[in-house]
């Protein structure tokens, strides 16, 4: 079933690059995506979480969609299967800090240490984007890698009704968005879903956050943080 709705995005995108008669960008991903259009970045916090981020990597797979996911160090090596799926289906991988702790502490280097360490372990490369948990990165410290906060937040923690998640997405989103979800949740994971298909509607391309910063031009530098992907 992935298989056919991916070839189904694939020619629906050719078919639309052949209409509009303009040139292709090509993705990190190995996608070429249509240059001047509308581009959003979904992205998942405080997983992986077997139940859940799995069903949510079918749904994002079935619909030739991706997005970005900040892990919890502390859970990657029970889910590594699922972190290694998500990188080989051309997500980007995060670091959200060993233990989802506030950066403020004094244990801050070593829960961003920690989870960079067991990516690599697991992945290989280095410099793994960081959220700072809560968005919140203490002036003083020093960060190695470009920082990502959001712009679009439906408090999906909060609010357990996928219908009500995905309306206030659908509501506040933009081009150049960061939308902030948690794939620990069923109902994000179903919000999510009916936002990918709504936006698609709408002309919207899922990209991940490096991948739309630098559709909008802007450089990722280390220790800047990122909202949108205007900067």
């Amino acid at each position: 079933m992935a298989k056919k709705f991916g070839l189904v995005f694939i020619l629906a995108a050719l078919a639309a690059l052949c209409l509009a008669g303009g040139e292709a960008v090509p993705a990190d991903s190995g996608a070429e995506i249509p240059a001047g259009e509308k581009y959003v970045a979904l992205t998942f916090d405080d997983g992986p979480r077997r139940g859940t981020t799995d069903r949510l990597l079918d749904g994002l797979g079935e619909r030739g969609v991706k997005a970005t996911f900040f892990l919890i160090g502390e859970q990657i090596e029970a889910n590594a299967a699922l972190v290694t799926r998500m990188a080989e289906e051309g997500h980007q991988i995060g670091n959200h800090t060993w233990s989802h702790v506030h950066l403020g502490g004094a244990n801050a280097a070593q829960e961003v240490e920690g989870t960079e360490k067991a990516l690599e372990e697991l992945l290989g490369g280095e410099g793994y984007w960081l959220r700072p948990p809560y968005g919140d990165a203490p002036e003083g410290m020093t960060f190695s890698v470009p920082l990502v906060k959001w712009s679009v937040d439906p408090r999906d923690w909060e609010n357990r009704d996928a219908e009500k998640v995905a309306r206030s997405i659908l509501e506040n989103v933009e081009p150049g968005s960061i939308i902030l979800l948690h794939d620990i949740y069923p109902s994000s994971v179903e919000a999510a879903l009916k936002v990918a298909d709504r936006l698609r509607e709408e002309g919207y391309w899922f990209v991940t956050v490096e991948e739309l910063l630098r559709l909008n031009g802007v450089t990722p530098e280390a220790g800047t943080m990122y909202r949108t992907g205007r900067g």
